[in-house]
């Protein structure tokens, strides 16, 4: 008989696959992925942790939902109404000092553990402040992947033995080192990956630009509003890149029917443009990764 742990688990890690899956699909297809989605998965991760951390007592419980109801109210537009909108970023401020505190003095008070403060709690509070500050630091350039960073916190705040454990250095830093930080570091490594097959696909085509090798291609200009792509180092000064903010994948695509318009009427046929990787592809990967082999830099820093 199945215990209720290793449901909760099995229930935790289906969730964050299956959405983190269909959060990679939408962001491939489409570029955006609706709120829903990170509502849906953070509220079903604040069930299955509370789940896990009922037995423990009100405590571990109690701290469980405060720091899950504080990382669940990232994924919902909230605001007091235009008279106190001046004063919302404040608050939002106000409302991390307050969490970060109660969970400070609790630790304080009756220690790390399953009586006490979970590691759990712990992992998710740290998970959303790198979460926010590597959104505030342009690192994660979309709201969706700082979501998906702290809902992955939510659903699956730590993972102490991946699928294939490759080291007891690994399995030892998987115990206490959040496992969305995991995600994080396996996706910077694979993004390592993208350069190498694009220069792969150029060499094949013997499109050659010196180093430009590794970060773009050419396409015919008749191919640019169909595409996901930034014209960053065009064919001709028509196409230049704009200083110019772009908020949602319609106004990008308008920016790239504009460009090619341009082109076009220049009689250029062809442009150099670096493509729009949805980071959410590198998150999941990484993600998957991390529920395999824990994380892949410890396990190389181990190897060598």
């Amino acid at each position: 008989m199945v215990d209720t742990d290793t449901a909760v688990l099995a229930a935790q890690v289906t969730v964050l696959v299956l959405g983190f899956g269909y959060a990679a699909v939408a962001d491939w297809r489409s570029r955006e992925v609706t709120d829903r989605l990170w509502q849906s998965m953070g509220v079903a991760g604040l069930v299955l942790g509370a789940i896990l951390l009922a037995p423990g007592g009100w405590v571990p419980l109690g701290l469980w939902l405060l720091v899950g109801a504080f990382t669940l109210q990232h994924m919902f537009a909230w605001s007091f109404g235009e008279r106190f909108e001046p004063y919302e970023d404040v608050l939002e401020i106000v409302l991390y000092v307050v969490v970060i505190v109660l969970v400070g003095v609790a630790v304080f008070e009756v220690g790390l553990g399953p009586m006490g403060v979970p590691y759990a709690v712990l992992a998710l509070l740290v998970t959303v402040l790198i979460a926010r500050a590597l959104f505030e630091a342009a690192i994660l350039f979309g709201g969706a992947d700082a979501k998906a960073v702290m809902v992955a916190g939510l659903v699956l705040p730590l993972l102490a033995v991946p699928l294939f454990v490759t080291s007891v250095e690994a399995q030892r830093a998987g115990a206490i080192v959040p496992y969305p930080l995991d995600l994080l570091m396996n996706a910077a490594l694979l993004s390592v990956a993208i350069p190498i097959a694009i220069a792969i696909r150029n060499v094949g085509r013997r499109d050659l630009h010196g180093w430009k090798t590794f970060t773009g291609y050419t396409i015919p200009v008749r191919e640019l509003p169909h595409r996901f792509v930034w014209v960053t180092n065009p064919l001709s000064p028509a196409g230049r890149a704009e200083e110019e903010e772009i908020e949602t994948s319609e106004q990008d695509r308008q920016r790239r029917v504009r460009i090619a318009g341009e082109l076009t009427a220049e009689g250029q046929t062809e442009v150099w443009v670096t493509p729009q990787i949805p980071y959410l592809l590198l998150l999941t990967a990484g993600a998957i990764t991390a529920l395999l082999a824990g994380n892949l830099v410890i396990d190389l820093i181990v190897l060598f």
